[in-house]
Parts: structure tokens; C-alpha cells; sequence
């Protein structure tokens, strides 16, 4: 009998399945290598693209900011131009109630009181003399008597005392007297 020797068969193809298992891993590595580079290559595309974005968007951001400031001045300047046109018209609207008060008052004024001062603030200051305490009261009830575009509000005796008035030889006893009114309008 004969006897064969198998082993550099084997060994043989031992061997040529170690060198392809080798260039297999080899290739697999490569592979895996190249996808890794292609993955990082277009990761950096994409952050790169994405900085230049947030660049833009900030630098229009401060453009905005500016216009922002601009239009917070505008307001500004809108707010302070209303409050004089506000102011104007009011002054515009009470320019005549000086006029409307004194037609008034020469209308309501009874005989027998004279008046020495008025004064106009936010409220009416009326002081003067009269003849009797009964005068006092019939002129505190005609400013009662106000109309609606005057806006005087309900008038108060603040003082009322005697007094002496001399002119020349006649020398008379009065009654000095003040009528604060409320001035609504201001």
C-alpha cells in the first residue's frame, strides 16, 4: 500500500485562506476607513455651511437691532410729538373759558357786590365785597347755576368777614367775602 503525504495540500490551502481571509479584513478596513472619511467630509461641508448661515443670521440680526433702536427712537419721538399736540389742543379747546367765565359772572354777579380779584388755577378764586350776607348766598347759588362747558364744579364759601369801606365821607360796612369754584376743565 501506498502511502500519501496530504500535509503541503492542506498547508497550502491553509495558507491561501489566511492570505484571503487577511486581504479580506484588509478590504473591510478600508471600506469602513473610506465611509468614516465621506461621513466626516460631509459632516464638516454641512458645519461649515451651517457657520456661514449663523454668520448671515447674526450679522442681520445686528441690522435689525439698529433698525429696532431706530424705530424704539421714533416712538419716542411720536409719543413726545402727541403729548404736545395733546397739549395744544387742550389749550386750543380752554383758550375761550376765560372769556366764557367773566360773560358768565358779569351775568350771575347780583347788585350790591363788588368784585376785587379772580383767579383762575385749578380752581376759581373769587374775592370781593358785599353788601349783605344774603348777596353772598344768591352769588353762591348763580355759580351753581354754571353751564356744562364752563366746568366749574360746586362753588364753597372759604371766608366771609365784616368789613369797613371808605371812600371820602361815606364810609360803609361791607362784607368782604372769597368763593373758591372748582375749575373742572384743567
Amino acid at each position: 500500500m501506498m502511502r500519501f503525504n496530504f500535509l503541503p495540500w492542506r498547508e497550502e490551502r491553509r495558507h491561501q485562506k489566511k492570505v484571503f481571509f487577511n486581504r479580506l479584513v484588509s478590504l473591510h478596513i478600508v471600506l469602513a476607513l473610506s465611509v468614516v472619511l465621506v461621513v466626516w467630509f460631509v459632516n464638516e461641508e454641512k458645519l461649515k455651511k451651517q457657520s456661514e448661515r449663523n454668520a448671515l443670521l447674526n450679522s442681520e440680526i445686528k441690522i435689525l437691532d439698529v433698525k429696532i433702536q431706530e424705530v424704539s427712537t421714533l416712538n419716542q419721538e411720536i409719543s413726545a410729538l402727541q403729548a404736545r399736540q395733546a397739549a395744544v389742543e387742550k389749550l386750543q379747546t380752554n383758550r375761550n373759558q376765560p372769556v366764557y367765565l367773566l360773560s358768565f359772572l358779569a351775568d350771575k354777579v347780583p347788585t350790591g357786590i363788588m368784585l376785587k380779584s379772580l383767579k383762575q388755577g385749578d380752581q376759581i378764586v373769587i374775592s370781593g365785597f358785599a353788601l349783605s350776607n344774603a348777596r353772598v348766598s344768591e352769588l353762591l347759588r348763580n355759580l351753581s347755576e354754571s353751564p356744562s362747558q364752563l366746568g366749574l364744579g360746586q362753588p364753597e364759601l372759604i371766608e366771609i368777614k365784616s368789613a369797613t369801606y371808605s371812600a371820602g365821607k361815606d364810609s360803609r360796612k361791607l362784607f368782604d367775602f372769597t368763593v373758591a369754584v372748582p375749575n373742572l376743565v384743567r
